[in-house]
């Protein structure tokens, strides 16, 4: 078996890259026009995805605060002036992210990692995909994502998102795995930091492994540089351009992986 265990970045590195994503995400919402439709997220506008975004961080800071996340949407947020929401919850969450130790408690959905580590690389990964919501939206190039930080994005969605998910919610995607006939997967990131990731899935089931597995074929392989492989499981693409991902496989099979993701992230 190829061992490959992947651990957190640096907590100074996830914060570094929250900071020129919020950056990168506020430029580009503020040039463009509020009320472009998201096509990553359709049932939102430019200024919904602002205030989400912003409703997001008051959340995790009153996680780090109080010990529990928030009632949903936070108090006092929903007819908020998007912008200004956006600016002062970013500056109350960097605070308490800032001065608070990666170890002290928070209250949050993880029950494996109720800490304040967990909300800085789950806020760095938040802000990155949603500043590339913003990108789609105003029709700007994305940004490089640079591959440390795609590769554990990618880490985290089958962990965190999807095979806990799938332990803890196991009827949130029975639609998705009741009738799995049991499946392998493989994800390979290609670039200068390569990474892989075995998946098996099945009713109920769906079990992640770094590396390669035990050399036995998959019945599906993804396979492609760190950023196009976070953004096509994020289903992040932008219309109409490559995704830079080679997929071999059954389309059902396909399918199914898409399914657990597209639910585990609803």
């Amino acid at each position: 078996m190829t061992h490959d265990v992947r651990v957190p970045l640096p907590d100074t590195r996830y914060l570094d890259c929250l900071a020129a994503d919020f950056d990168r995400l506020r430029s580009v919402a503020t040039a463009a026009d509020t009320t472009a439709v998201v096509p990553s997220c359709p049932d939102w506008t430019v200024a919904d995805l602002v205030r989400h975004v912003g409703q997001v961080y008051v959340d995790k800071t009153h996680a780090m605060r109080e010990g529990t996340e928030s009632e949903w949407p936070p108090k006092g947020t929903a007819d908020a002036e998007p912008f200004d929401l956006l600016d002062r919850a970013y500056a109350d969450l960097r605070g308490e992210l800032t001065t608070r130790a990666p170890g002290d408690p928070a209250g949050g959905w993880y029950k494996p990692d109720r800490s304040v580590g967990f909300w800085i690389r789950r806020m760095a990964q938040e802000t990155v995909i949603h500043r590339i919501d913003a990108e789609l939206a105003a029709g700007e190039p994305i940004a490089p994502v640079p591959e440390d930080l795609a590769i554990d994005g990618i880490d985290e969605l089958l962990k965190v998102f999807t095979a806990y998910g799938v332990t803890e919610w196991a009827e949130y995607f029975a639609d998705a795995l009741a009738a799995s006939p049991g499946r392998t997967y493989e994800i390979r990131a290609l670039g200068t930091k390569a990474a892989a990731w075995r998946i098996r899935t099945g009713p109920g089931q769906f079990t992640v492994e770094d590396g390669t597995g035990d050399g036995t074929a998959a019945d599906t392989v993804l396979t492609g540089s760190p950023q196009a492989l976070l953004l096509d499981l994020w289903n992040r693409r932008s219309a109409g351009d490559p995704s830079g991902v080679t997929v071999t496989g059954a389309p059902e099979a396909v399918a199914e992986l898409r399914a657990c993701l597209a639910t585990a992230t609803q």
